[in-house]
This record gives structure tokens, sequence and C-alpha cells, in this order.
């Protein structure tokens, strides 16, 4: 049987970006992915394939989208997104507690990165249809967050795995890695089960790139405490955690956020997993312009307390927490054009009405008297003497409330008055395993284990608390790349 230089487990982002790497440097490459071909790329699939990513200028978006036409620059301000602006972007969101080598990895490279991966067929164009909101004849972007891969995370895969094909890269489905082959001094190769087959592959490093634990009821309810366990998953089925526990198993250090995760709000009556069919269009982000209530019929979270990128992945929690774990989305006629393309899908918990009385009545699991209460003092509450305008932080915000709204306060009086369903939707756990910064892990005793690399969500360390969009998939890109060429190099020698 063959031995391989280099095993990646996972078939996503980042294990293609390891097995790619490895591949750049003269490596064979095996990667294997549990899932079946039909429902392969992990949560990368499931993504909208927004990556978040340093550029000074248009120069730089050109070099990512090369293919940009000359009338959508003259439409379009792009602005800049700094190393400065990224990294205190990480440092806010994380309350200050993102690894400082892995979140200079993560910024610094990421132009880089991206690049590489266009160099390697990965094409990007940019987000107008979500990050972009038209002002006097220019597009001006904001949050950040600029560009995406073409096709969503659906095209992403696709792409990647085109890609694999021509670099000679073999990719075993149905393929799940029990254990690790491990005496002690160094990784080996894997223990598989295919069908009813267990086998062991030999290789001279691994690279463990498979996903976070969040398809896992018993874990999520072990580390993330009491109530997760009736989270709806928005990605794949196969993200258990079983890359992390093979890990743990050997010695390696667990590193980072093990109570916190990423989960946003989500289709209350949504699949247990996410279905590909219709990607992330459970969402529902487009909440800043709109208002929040819960079962008791008040408001319990400023949805305007910041752009959308750096609340949507905190927000799922806080639903989560709410009684009967549900909330709805309260809109009217003012800001519905705001809306993004998730709240046409036909599997969509909507109700339309117009009166507040009427919408009252029909929002199921919800307080109605209250809920009238709570939309007339809100009313009564919001700043008029502030211009309304979604690209900035406008500061037009409350005044008085207990819960305040401190940007994008309209009030909820135009009919006809709409209502959305919303629960929590889990994407990826932020605890995870403990690397150096060429994507090595580490053991119990800080040291490398020899053989032995990952990327991706299983890494920790980085995420605390919350998220900047955009941000997961160019981490799985960067620490791919490094520990795709890590490995290679080790195995190589």
């Amino acid at each position: 049987m063959k031995d391989w230089d280099v095993i990646i487990v996972g078939g996503g982002n980042a294990a293609y970006c390891a097995a790619l790497a490895a591949r750049e440097e003269g490596a064979s490459v095996l990667m294997l992915e549990a899932a079946p071909q039909e429902e392969s790329g992990g949560n990368s699939r499931f993504t909208a394939g927004a990556m978040r990513v340093v550029y000074n200028g248009t120069d730089d978006i050109k070099a990512l989208v090369p293919d940009l036409s000359q009338a959508e620059i003259d439409t379009t301000d792009f602005g800049t997104y700094t190393q400065d602006q990224f990294f205190d972007d990480m440092a806010r969101v994380t309350q200050f507690r993102t690894d400082p080598n892995l979140c200079e990895l993560l910024v610094t490279k990421s132009l880089d990165t991206l690049i590489w991966m266009r160099e390697k067929g990965i094409r990007f164009v940019p987000i107008y249809g979500r990050q972009a909101f038209k002002i006097e004849g220019r597009f001006k972007f904001w949050g950040g967050l600029t560009v995406e891969t073409v096709g969503g995370g659906e095209g992403l895969v696709a792409m990647m795995t085109d890609s694999g094909k021509k670099h000679g890269i073999e990719i075993r489905y149905g393929t799940r890695a029990t254990n690790l082959i491990y005496d002690g001094a160094r990784v080996s190769g894997v223990r598989v089960k295919h069908g009813d087959t267990i086998e062991e592959i030999k290789g001279r490093a691994v690279v463990l790139a498979s996903g976070g634990f969040e398809a896992n009821a018993e874990w999520r309810t072990r580390y993330l405490g009491p109530g997760w366990d009736l989270a709806k998953v928005r990605g794949s089925r196969f993200n258990t955690g079983q890359g992390i526990r093979m890990a743990l198993d050997i010695g390696a250090s667990p590193y980072g956020n093990w109570s916190g995760c990423h989960a946003v709000q989500w289709e209350m009556n949504a699949p247990e997993f996410g279905d590909l069919a219709v990607g992330d269009q459970f969402q529902k982000h487009s909440y800043p312009f709109a208002l929040l209530v819960n079962a008791t019929g008040k408001r319990f979270v400023d949805e305007g307390a910041d752009f959308r990128n750096y609340t949507y992945a905190k927000y799922g929690r806080v639903v989560l927490e709410q009684p009967g774990q549900f909330a709805w989305q309260i809109w009217d006629k003012k800001t519905k054009h705001l809306q993004r393309d998730e709240y046409n899908i036909r599997q969509c918990t909507k109700v339309v009405a117009n009166t507040i009385e009427e919408l009252a009545g029909k929002l199921d699991g919800v307080n109605a008297g209250e809920f009238v209460k709570t939309i007339a003092e809100y009313n009564k509450a919001v700043r008029q003497d502030v211009p309304f305008n979604p690209n900035i932080k406008d500061g037009r915000g409350t005044n008085g409330l207990a819960v305040p709204k401190s940007n994008w306060a309209n009030t909820i009086d135009t009919p006809p008055f709409e209502g959305y369903a919303v629960t929590c939707g889990v994407t990826f756990t932020f605890g995870g395993l403990r690397i150096g910064n060429d994507g090595q892990v580490i053991d119990l005793d800080y040291r490398p284990i020899n053989g032995l690399y990952a990327a991706g969500e299983l890494v920790g360390g980085i995420f605390y608390f919350n998220y900047p969009g955009g941000t997961g998939l160019t981490s799985g890109s960067v620490f791919g790349k490094i520990a795709g060429t890590a490995a290679a190099r080790a195995a190589k020698s």
C-alpha cells in the first residue's frame, strides 16, 4: 500500500489550501473526506463565500478581481481595509483575547494568501449584493468586507476540487479518519473507516482540517453549556469534532474559547443540519434595520450596536437565551428594501399585517399586549433629528429606553408590517487545538508533535466571544497554506 508524504483530514477550504500548498512543495497528497461526494466540502460549502482581507485601495481589489470592469471601478468607492483596521477589529470583537501570533499571521498574510488562491484558480468578485449600498450613484462598501468567492461556498468548493484534481491531489470521499497512528515520537498516518472497512494509511505528515464540533450535540452541551443541544446547525452534519478528539487522544493541547462559538439568527423552522439546496439562506442578517422581540413581547438586544459584520456571530447566542429559544424580527415598509435576498426564500416563517395590533396577533408565542406597548414606546423614543444612513454608524438612536437602539433607528409605523421568526443557528465552535506559527500541533508540555499540523475551524485561540464577518474562510486559507507548506517540507526532509 502506498505511503503518502502528506495526508489531509478534511475536505473544505482549509483542507484544500493545505493540500495545494503541500503539492506546491512537491509532496504527494491524499485528502480524506468523511462526507460522501454529494455532501463534501464541510462548512465551506454552506458559506456565502465572503473573505475578509487587507487591501489598500482599488489596485489590491483588481489583483483579486482582474476582470473588474472600468464601469464598476468608476461607480464604486471600495475604500481601504488596512492591517491596522483588521487588527483593531480582531482585538475589539475578541475583547483583546485573540492570540497575538496567530492574529498577526491571519492579518498580514491575508492578501498574499488570497492572491495565491487566485493563482490556483479561485475566482473572487466584489460583494455588491450584501456589503455595499448605492448612495448618490456610487456603491460604497461598509464593515471591512469587500470580496467573496464566485458562486459562494458552493462555487468555492467546486473551484477547489477542480484545482486539486489539476494538481494531482487524490481525494477519498466517505472515508472517516478515526485515529492517528502515533508511536509517542511521531505521527505516521491515520486509521480510517470506509463503509464497513477499517484500514491504516501511512503518511509522513498529517494535517487536521476537519472542522469544529458544532454538529455534535453532546459536545455542544458539554462545552458551550445547557440549551446548546437545542440549537440548529447551519452547516455540515459531519463536523463532529473528530479531528480535535484524535489529536487530544495523543496528548495535544486544547486551546481557545471552548465555551464560545459563531452563532447567528437562523430560520426558526430550519432542519437540524444545513440544507445544501438552501445554503446559507436560512440566515436573517438585516436585523440592524429591524427590531427584535422575544416571547414576552419585549426587545432584548441593541439591534444597531454595530455593523452586522461585528454582531451577527454573537446574536445567535442571545436569541438562544430567550424564552423558547426564539425571537421575531419586526419590519415596516420604510426599510424593507434593505433586506438581503434571504428574506425572500420560500422556506421562511413570515407573517404580514396592516396594523401593529393585527401583527401582534400573528406572532406565534409572543405576548400580544406587551408587543403593542413595546412598539409604541420604541416609536416615541426614536431620534428624528439625526438622518438615517445605512453606510455608516449613523447615530440615529433612541432616547430613554432600557434597551437602546444605537444606530439605524426608524419608527415602525408604515404598513405593511412584517415579522420573521428566528432561532439560533450555530456555525462553528471557537475552541480547538494549540498550534505554532508553522501550523504544527502543540502537546500538553508545549512541545510540537512531530508530523501533526492543523488548520481551519479546529484551531483554537483565534476567535473569542465573537468574530468579524468573513474571517473564518480567510483563517482557513491562511493557516491551511501555512500548515500544508510546513507539513510537506517536514515530510520531504
